[in-house]
């Protein structure tokens, strides 16, 4: 099977309401070229002939389905995105004696090793733990690996490459290692943001960033009202700088700055 199989308007109207129900992801029209893109070998692995017996494999395959949802959300990350927010947590770190941080859409990895090494910096390697999560198992490998092309250095600050990342040689030539000891307060899990995270604990500052911006107003409330559980009182909930939400039905979050916001008793 090609990539220039056909895919009709029926079937990727189901793939649509697919994405959306499973993981939230709004998935607007005109994205069926990278539909195909991404789920071409998928279709090739089944030997089938068209994306409607592909879904119903989806649809009747927990396995399939995790792997088709990997397929399509897979977004782009870097370190130290916006780095108003990093700077925002350095100085909780000089103020703090102890801090959990969850990045709850970790992606790759580059956001939750980005908070550990500010965290390590400020605080100390015993004071502080970060937890990363994603819907799509194969980036959370990728994170827990911890090791990244070279290139990805480009976006650290030079005092936290210096202490906090490895030049591969031999076989890793070319990559990039995070620090094995700051890796070990790091825990990457699954985890989808459309449920309540029960089991993930309390955290004094959560990344929500470059997350919102897929799903559609109804469910950027709801995934905020899932997290919100999870943060302590006076706590911190982060988005991008690029996307929003609206706060005013959202209980017990003030408006700080730059899109943060923090946890407020309610009366």
């Amino acid at each position: 099977m090609l990539r220039d199989t056909e895919l009709k308007p029926n079937e990727y109207a189901v793939i649509q309401r697919l994405l959306l129900k499973e993981a939230g992801i709004a998935l607007g029209d005109g994205k069926q070229d990278m539909v195909k893109a991404r789920l071409a070998k998928r279709l090739q692995h089944y030997m089938v002939d068209s994306y409607a017996d592909y879904l119903k494999i989806v649809q009747t395959s927990k396995s399939e389905r995790i792997t088709f949802l990997n397929q399509l959300s897979t977004n782009e990350t870097y370190f130290f995105r916006e780095d108003d927010h990093f700077r925002f947590l350095e100085k909780l770190g000089e103020q703090k004696d102890a801090m959990r941080v969850w990045s709850a859409a970790a992606s790759q990895g580059a956001e939750a090793y980005s908070a550990a090494m500010v965290l390590d910096r400020f605080m100390g390697r015993f004071s502080w733990s970060v937890t990363g999560s994603d819907i799509n198992t194969e980036v959370l490998e990728v994170a827990r690996r911890g090791l990244y092309p070279l290139s990805w250095l480009e976006k650290i600050p030079y005092e936290y490459q210096k202490r906090y990342c490895l030049k591969g040689q031999g076989r890793y030539e070319g990559k990039m290692l995070v620090d094995p000891q700051l890796q070990q307060n790091i825990t990457f899990v699954q985890n989808n943001l459309m449920q309540p995270s029960y089991g993930m604990g309390h955290f004094d500052v959560v990344f929500l960033r470059n997350v919102l911006l897929y799903f559609t107003e109804e469910v950027k409330l709801q995934v905020v009202a899932n997290i919100l559980p999870n943060i302590v009182e006076g706590g911190y909930l982060i988005i991008s700088m690029t996307e929003n939400f609206d706060d005013t039905r959202i209980k017990g979050l003030r408006y700080l700055h730059s899109s943060i916001y923090q946890k407020v008793k309610q009366w």
